[in-house]
């Protein structure tokens, strides 16, 4: 599937795996342990099919539903590397397609869940557009801040020399946020208004655990 073939080359129904506090935005790369029967269904089935799963989270994090209320927008991702395990497990990669918001759910089908998503609000996500316009050395700043609070490890010369829409992916995708922040940086309109958002999650991580104290948990 060429991400410039636009809406026609997207399908009409995809399988959906919730994960709370899980993020996956177009071009972004999301590794994941499949081990649940129904899990494994559903990449068996990708696999034969499109290839591609619907990334979305429990719109209530702490519930403990087999099949939970999900938030209304997702993030498509196509398997680009896979591997099966000696012990049955699937090793796979989605590498973000397009962000969707959900039409309709289907009744399960091997009791992994499928929707009906619509596509056209985010038709944007296929196409590569320009470097977002922000402040880029305030971001910078601040995420050393942020690492060095949550004894996070950098190549800060990888950092300062990324690509801007790949450095606002990685970092949206890989920081321990809370899983509302994580559904607003999937839903914002635009590549600037994500990396604006993110500074700003940031800001305000390191301006509550400073004000918790030294022996504040996060």
């Amino acid at each position: 599937m060429s991400e410039r073939r636009g809406q026609a080359a997207l399908p009409a129904l995809i399988p959906i795996f919730p994960l709370t506090g899980v993020l996956l935005l177009p071009r972004g790369r999301l590794p994941l342990n499949i081990f649940e029967p129904r899990y494994l269904a559903m990449t068996r089935a990708a696999l034969a099919g499109e290839r591609l799963i619907g990334m979305v989270q429990p719109s209530v994090p702490t519930t403990t539903e087999v099949n939970p209320a999900v938030y209304p927008v997702g993030c498509a991702g196509r398997i680009s590397s896979f591997a099966e395990t000696d012990d049955g497990r699937f090793l796979i990669t989605l590498t973000g397609v397009c962000r969707f918001r959900i039409r309709n759910e289907l009744p399960l089908l091997e009791g992994y869940r499928r929707v009906v998503p619509q596509w056209v609000e985010f038709a944007r996500d296929l196409e590569i557009g320009d470097e977002p316009a922000f402040d880029r050395e305030r971001f910078n700043r601040a995420l050393k801040g942020y690492f060095q609070q949550h004894q996070i490890s950098a190549d800060w010369d990888a950092i300062t020399s990324a690509p801007a829409e790949r450095l606002v992916t990685s970092i949206a995708m890989m920081c321990p946020f809370e899983p509302s922040e994580k559904q607003a940086l999937l839903e914002t309109s635009s590549l600037d208004d994500r990396a604006r958002l993110l500074t700003a999650i940031i800001e305000m991580a390191l301006v509550n655990r400073s004000s918790d104290g030294p022996s504040a948990r996060h």
